[in-house]
This record gives C-alpha cells, structure tokens and sequence, in this order.
C-alpha cells in the first residue's frame, strides 16, 4: 500500500500503552526492517513508524496482522504475560482487551501454532476491511449473526454456524445485528514473506 492510498483506521494512542515498544522490538527479534514489516502488512513505513513510536494505536486486525508476521501472538505484541504451553485457560483467567473497537479474550496459551480467541465485534466496526494472509481461520458464532464474505460469495451465519477458510482467500466479516457478535475465533501464525494484504473498503458493496 503506498502513502498516498488511505491508511486503516486506527484509534487514538492511550488505551494500549504496551503495544509501541513490543510492536519494534518484535519486528527486530523477525528480522525484519520497517519497510518490510510495512509492506507485508500492507502499511506504509511512516505509518507502522507511528505505531512503534505510539503515536497512533492499532485495531484489533491490524495486531492479527502484525502477529503473523512477525511469527508471534496478539497476546505477546501487548506484552500480557502468559504461562507458556499451559493446556488449559481458566475463565477467571480470560481479561477482556479492547482494540480498534473489537473485544476479545486470549482462549488458549502462548508458544503454540494456533491461536484462539473469543472475539466480540460490534456493529459496523472494520466490515470494510478485505484481508488476504497465509494460513487458514476456523470460526464459530456464539451471539449475533455474522456477515462474512468469503471472495465473492456472502455468507450470513447465526448461531451455532462456523466457517473454516483458507485465509488467501480475500475475506472480511461484519456484524448484522446493532448489538454486534460475538465468536469463538482460531487462525494460525505463520511468519511468511507473502505480504498481508489489507485492502480496504469495496466501494459501492455492503459486507
């Protein structure tokens, strides 16, 4: 994505005050340099710049974006501690995180192929966002209907619906009903020199 093209939205800084330092020292730990880093997550480098130096805050994909670069997990770029490999996740244990308008809560450990997450997406939050990565994301609706377009076929999910896809598949969901939805979410992390591609709004086309 080139700086003359519009940036994803992001928040303002505040709310997630350990993000800055983990998101720059995690690139280096990937080796890899901010352009680079920019550009597989489909950023421009001034852009990612601000959100090292939090400046600007990250939404909630764009930190799934940046944790499968960088071959790592949402929990880790916020810098939450976690037992690593521990099998099981106690529910007193699950503290909500917001981002970028999105809830979610951490579902399993650390240091583990996959990462699974309870997420909560509200009404007309991101559903303008098309994403391509590697990897697959398994989905199941909890609360809510979903609406999830999956190239260019739209899929409405209700409760007890899930969806497993390849994630190079262009896909984006929104919620249906004005109190969001809530979902059991898994995706795997992949460190992959194919770039992440946030694509934007499709105009004229309701998600």
């Amino acid at each position: 994505m080139s700086s003359s093209e519009t940036e994803p939205r992001d928040e303002p800084v505040g709310a997630l005050p350990a993000v800055a330092p983990q998101l720059r020292a995690l690139r280096r730990r990937a080796s890899l340099t901010l352009e680079a880093a920019a550009r597989q997550a489909g950023l421009s480098p001034a852009h990612l710049s601000r959100l090292e130096t939090g400046q600007r805050q990250p939404s909630l994909p764009m930190l799934l974006s940046l944790a499968r670069i960088y071959g790592t997990t949402v929990s880790e770029l916020l810098g939450e501690s976690a037992v690593e490999r521990d099998a099981v996740v106690r529910a007193a244990d699950m503290e909500p995180t917001e981002a970028g308008g999105w809830t979610y809560w951490q579902a399993g450990a650390a240091g583990r192929g996959m990462q699974a997450l309870r997420v909560h997406v509200p009404h007309g939050s991101q559903g303008d966002i098309v994403r391509v990565h590697p990897g697959e994301e398994w989905l199941y609706v909890l609360k809510g209907r979903l609406r999830l377009r999956l190239g260019d076929t739209l899929h409405r999910l209700s409760p007890g619906d899930s969806a497993h896809f390849d994630s190079l598949t262009p896909h984006r969901i929104a919620a249906q009903d004005p109190d969001g939805v809530e979902l059991l979410f898994v995706h795997t992390l992949l460190q992959s020199p194919t770039a992440a591609l946030c694509l934007g709004p499709t105009h004229g086309e309701t998600p």
